[in-house]
């Protein structure tokens, strides 16, 4: 069983995780009205992703004898304002992510409890491949340019993303 603190502050990742998949379908709305349809199903998976990343600390704050809290889900709050621009507030927004789990972790630690610690890993690791795959786009539009071709090619490839 976890503490009541412990439980609230899964609760508000919880929370949080839907609010970035509430983020990511808007970045997919503005990438479709841009007729970048590949960015638009990229982040819809990337959408469905968080939506199960919700979910997993949903169950786990029940299998540990908590209280699950759902909360309005708030709007993105940011504006978009360019194709390539919303990779790097992807990457920003992951990289918050990681400091969410890792303060998580730290708290965990300090409450010894082994079990969401353990639990935690798992986000760890994951948000270790986002930030990697955030940056290797990032990357990619460096090299061949924010406009043009270069955004119709990896529009093509991401768009291959299941």
């Amino acid at each position: 069983m976890i503490s009541k603190k412990m439980t609230a502050a899964l609760n508000d990742q919880l929370n949080f995780e839907f609010h970035s998949a509430y983020l990511y379908l808007g970045m997919a709305a503005y990438a479709s009205s841009l007729g970048l349809n590949g960015f638009a199903g990229w982040f819809k998976t990337q959408a469905k992703e968080e939506m199960e990343h919700g979910m997993k600390f949903y169950h786990y704050i029940q299998e540990q004898g908590g209280e699950v809290a759902l909360e309005d889900v708030a709007a993105p709050g940011v504006k978009f304002i360019s194709a390539a621009g919303l990779f790097e507030q992807s990457l920003t927004h992951e990289k918050k992510v990681t400091q969410r789990i890792a303060n998580l972790m730290a708290a965990a630690k300090k409450e010894d409890d082994y079990a969401t610690e353990s639990f935690l890993l798992w986000f760890l690791n994951e948000q270790v491949e986002e930030e990697a795959q955030l940056a290797d786009i990032l990357q990619k539009l460096a090299i061949g340019g924010k406009t043009g071709n270069s955004l119709l090619i990896l529009d093509g490839i991401l768009g291959q993303r299941k």
